[in-house]
């Protein structure tokens, strides 16, 4: 069975230690770390903070995993720059740098998955050179994942080069024999934000679907054609049947409630999500 979780962008104004502490205490089986500026800066990381944070989580019986969407934590002015995408190779190296560094965290925390995404390429830049700069790229991350026993999870984000799942499908295509390394990471309003649900498949057709790719999964609500992380209730996901669909296909890793604009309420954005996750387990119609 999977495991409930929450992601740390959610409760930005929290210390990691209160965080672990404030998920595990309300009930929450793992946490989703997002290392961000403050207390989980990949650039200046205490190892003895790492140990303590460690010790915590196998103390509170918490599984972990290591999201890459800091906003600003590469360079101040500019959001989730640079990507695998950038023309110069330096800003590519650079965020390949960042990969591994969260790769290392992941290895020293006991965190089994490092997710991450493609970005979105400068203008001008064709789509086929967009391509193969993200194969290129993400080769030494792989290298370093497995080197390190860290599963590396690609997830398809609005708006970027790879929106859908089937993006996904064909940039494991493009890894050739590397692509087994690369699992998915499923962001469950994402496919109601690109326009994959509502639609002709259901939430349980698409999960059924990706049954065999599925290493991570993110929980948030969404209305159509919007890219914005809303509290289950707020858009037309089926909580229920989201649910429903992760347990028929025997999915064991890791469904982290993602809210990344409710941090100003985040210890009440926890507690709402997981009632109404519970609920939902009770009542799936």
């Amino acid at each position: 069975m999977f495991r409930l979780a929450y992601n740390t962008n959610g409760l930005a104004h929290h210390r990691p230690e209160d965080a672990l502490r404030l998920l595990a205490d309300l009930g929450y089986e793992g946490v989703a770390l997002t290392p961000d500026v403050g207390g989980l800066d990949l650039y200046d990381l205490d190892p003895r903070r790492v140990g303590r944070l460690r010790g915590l989580a196998e103390e509170r019986g918490l599984e972990l995993s290591i999201e890459t969407g800091g906003r600003f934590l590469m360079d101040p002015a500019r959001k989730h720059f640079p990507s695998l995408l950038e023309n110069r190779a330096e800003d590519r190296a650079r965020r390949v740098d960042f990969y591994v560094r969260s790769i290392d965290l992941a290895a020293e925390l006991g965190a089994e998955l490092v997710s991450l995404w493609a970005g979105v390429a400068p203008n001008g830049v064709s789509e086929a050179e967009a391509w193969r700069r993200l194969a290129e790229g993400l080769l030494p991350v792989l290298d370093h994942g497995r080197d390190r026993g860290v599963r590396i999870a690609f997830e398809p984000e609005p708006g970027m080069l790879i929106e859908r799942p089937e993006g996904y499908r064909e940039l494991v295509e493009r890894l050739g024999e590397r692509g087994g390394e690369l699992g998915l990471t499923l962001d469950v309003g994402h496919l109601i934000a690109t326009g994959d649900l509502p639609g002709e498949r259901t939430i349980g057709q698409q999960i059924a679907a990706l049954e065999d790719c599925l290493v991570h999964v993110h929980l948030d609500d969404a209305l159509p054609g919007v890219h914005e992380h809303l509290p289950f209730g707020r858009g037309v996901l089926d909580l229920g049947a989201t649910l429903g669909a992760l347990a028929a296909i025997g999915y064991d890793g890791l469904a982290a409630v993602e809210l990344s604009r409710e941090s100003h309420r985040g210890p009440t954005a926890a507690a709402e999500a997981l009632a109404q996750i519970r609920d939902a387990r009770v009542h799936p119609d």
